[in-house]
């Protein structure tokens, strides 16, 4: 059995459990085809062009910010589990920023150029200079970010659709290159990945406001143990999401009218303003109502994943590469959004099913050990026997994403 210590909390593995779900939606429709979510070619079938619209409303951009709300968090739980123990916490940091960036590395050129890794360890690295600020302050910094490039996204968002005619049609052979490039050898694989991580860093660099507001959140919320008390609170949880809901679902309708229709390409960066500025209403709903309905086994399970959600990170990765492009079956374009998505919900239920089965025989995926080794500079020591007690606590700080 897995060891259990005082200073996990079992709410925030169940969150990253969830988590694990959305960017599987997110990142499956990118590595499926190429027009990554956007609603398909023009030969799309109204279902699939159904399918990417929901998931732009529901999914996209939501997630990414709970994994990185849950980063901001962790990050404080091991300053903590450092300084308990006696520890040097920035070498520790550093140690653990250096394996996460190496790990986003292999993980972007060999399987996916949207990885996130890469960026959690560059913003790791600010973070830990602002670790010392007031939850009040945190919070309002984090606002400002949200704020300013939501701004900066309409006003560019709204010139683009005054000023520019309607978009043209993408050029013939681009999404054939682009389709030979992905079902081509392991060569062809990486070289196109290694063309697609110049726009990638483009969009780093755009959204890494929105990411590091997620992490001032989270550290603020692990000032005032939040998960610890508020998520016990089940009438403020219930608050939370009555307030927010219909803010989230709405800025997420908003946002797929603009990115996937039926308004045309010109109103894109309209539609991520949108999406930056309400997508936190629909996080915190979805992460408060989850926190108030989910106990017992469902609790469990999700916490299983969430344990070793760097893991089942990666292996999401490596199941679709192996599907989509060159390194396995090659059906990149081949298959509509809708299949893809019908797929995602199988591979997530065998995902639970494996981290349940894992968690209860050993302590650290293999991913979280190999990041928890490189962290502590030695081999984590094991743990004794024991289950999670209640359905908020858990085993030590884990340093995932």
């Amino acid at each position: 059995m897995t060891g259990v210590g005082p200073g996990r909390v079992q709410g925030l593995d169940v969150l990253r459990g969830f988590a694990l779900s959305g960017i599987l939606l997110v990142n499956a429709q990118v590595m499926a085809g190429p027009y990554g979510g956007l609603g398909g070619g023009p030969e799309t079938s109204a279902t699939d062009r159904a399918a990417a619209w929901a998931v732009t409303a529901l999914a996209e951009g939501k997630f990414y910010l709970l994994f990185s709300f849950l980063f901001g968090y962790s990050f404080v739980l091991q300053e903590r589990a450092a300084d308990a123990e006696g520890a040097a916490f920035a070498a520790r940091h550093l140690r653990r920023t250096v394996g996460l960036f190496a790990l986003g590395t292999l993980h972007a050129v060999l399987l996916y150029p949207g990885d996130i890794l890469t960026m959690y360890a560059v913003l790791a690295l600010p973070l830990y200079g602002l670790r010392r600020l007031a939850p009040r302050t945190a919070l309002r910094l984090a606002a400002g970010l949200v704020a300013t490039l939501s701004l900066l996204l309409l006003v560019y968002g709204l010139l683009t659709v005054s000023t520019a005619g309607p978009p043209d049609a993408p050029h013939p052979g681009w999404a054939a290159d682009t389709v030979a490039a992905h079902r081509g050898d392991a060569g062809a694989v990486i070289g196109v990945h290694l063309h697609d991580l110049r726009a990638q860093l483009g969009a780093d660099l755009l959204y890494a406001p929105d990411i590091f507001a997620a992490f001032l959140a989270g550290l603020a919320a692990a000032r005032l143990g939040l998960a610890e008390g508020y998520g016990r609170d089940r009438a403020r949880l219930r608050r939370v999401v009555v307030w927010w809901l219909s803010v989230g679902l709405a800025g997420g309708v908003a946002t797929a009218v603009c990115v996937n229709g039926p308004l045309d390409g010109r109103w894109f960066f309209v539609g991520r303003a949108v999406d930056v500025l309400t997508a936190p209403a629909l996080t915190a709903s979805y992460a408060c109502g989850l926190l108030r309905l989910v106990r017992g086994w469902p609790a469990r399970v999700l916490a299983a994943a969430g344990r070793t959600a760097l893991t089942n990170y990666l292996t999401q990765s490596l199941v679709l590469a192996l599907v989509f492009t060159g390194y396995g079956l090659g059906r990149y374009g081949r298959t509509g959004t809708a299949a893809v998505l019908a797929g995602c919900l199988l591979l997530y239920v065998l995902q639970l099913a494996a981290s349940r089965f894992l968690t209860a025989r050993v302590r650290y995926g293999p991913a979280e050990l190999l990041l928890r080794t490189v962290t502590l500079a030695r081999r984590p020591a094991p743990s004794g026997s024991s289950s999670p007690a209640g359905p908020l606590r858990s085993d030590e700080p884990r340093p995932v994403p």
